[in-house]
């Protein structure tokens, strides 16, 4: 019987190469969307691929917590689960809010991926060995490391709060790379490097997304972002694999896996002890587990 495997955002992009990738290492794979139509056309994308089981498609909408928490309960009660991939990401060039009114960026690359995990620990670590992988960013580089609110101070920009809210993801991954140790599941981050994909087309083009400074540079900047993500979403998609299946990986844990598809050093700031823990308290109070989390 084929092991499982979750990825999430998987109708498209980086998501859909990664969810192919896992399925000719053998997995079934299940991939989370939105939309039906895409969902059922990816499925069969990944079954031509497939070297396992068969391919399933859930639909949620990731950027509302209570969907991630019945989505949660869904998966856990299918049976085993060897590999769950948070790829979910988003970028806006305005300010959002999601249905829960905390700001979209960080709901959806944070917090989604985040209350998923912990609501799927315990089918993770029955199933031991498996592992998680979360897919990081770069744009980290570009973050403020505050996390006292939400929202951090000054204006919206979006590709520095998309950076942060990744930030906070990845101080999340390390901290549970280190709780988790010693019980079969590992943890790794994925950096995919750039790729062009829905994302990155369709907000990267607008200076809005950059603070007034980079904005006096837009021609340079603009041209930074083009090459940064002019290459395939297949090529991206490796680092995810790699993480989720290579033996070479085996028995450890806490790595970030660059573009190249092989551990790189972590971004500057995601292990530093005070963002982990302020990060943590931020989370459980935003995307509280049980009642005794909330605030």
């Amino acid at each position: 019987m084929s092991r499982r495997a979750i990825v999430t955002a998987g109708t498209g992009g980086v998501g859909l190469e990664t969810a192919k990738g896992l399925a000719r290492h053998g997995y079934a794979v299940t991939v989370v969307g939105r939309d039906a139509g895409r969902g059922a056309r990816a499925v069969e994308e990944i079954a031509a691929a497939a070297d396992g089981g068969t391919p399933r498609f859930v639909a949620a909408d990731l950027a509302s917590l209570t969907e991630v928490r019945s989505l949660a309960a869904r998966l856990a009660a299918e049976g085993p689960l060897g590999v769950l991939v948070n790829n979910v990401g988003a970028m806006f060039a305005e300010r959002q809010r999601n249905v829960d009114g905390v700001e979209a960026s960080f709901a959806v690359n944070h917090l989604s991926p985040y209350l998923l995990t912990e609501s799927l620990l315990d089918r993770l670590r029955a199933d031991a060995p498996s592992r998680i992988v979360n897919v990081s960013s770069a744009a980290i580089r570009s973050a403020k490391r505050t996390f006292d609110a939400v929202e951090p101070p000054g204006g919206y920009y979006g590709f520095h709060w998309y950076g942060r809210a990744k930030l906070a993801n990845l101080a999340y991954t390390v901290h549970l790379a280190e709780r988790l140790r010693d019980t079969g599941v590992t943890v790794f981050a994925a950096d995919p490097g750039g790729a062009a994909t829905d994302m990155t087309d369709g907000t990267m083009t607008s200076p809005k997304i950059v603070s007034p400074p980079l904005r006096l540079l837009w021609p340079l900047v603009r041209r930074a972002f083009e090459r940064g993500t002019a290459g395939p979403a297949s090529v991206a998609a490796r680092s995810s694999v790699f993480a989720a299946t290579d033996a070479s990986l085996d028995g450890r844990t806490g790595l970030l896996v660059g573009p190249e598809a092989r551990p790189v050093p972590l971004f500057r700031g995601a292990d530093d002890p005070r963002t982990v823990e302020n990060v943590l308290r931020l989370s459980r109070r935003l995307a509280p587990l049980a009642q005794a989390d909330a605030p």
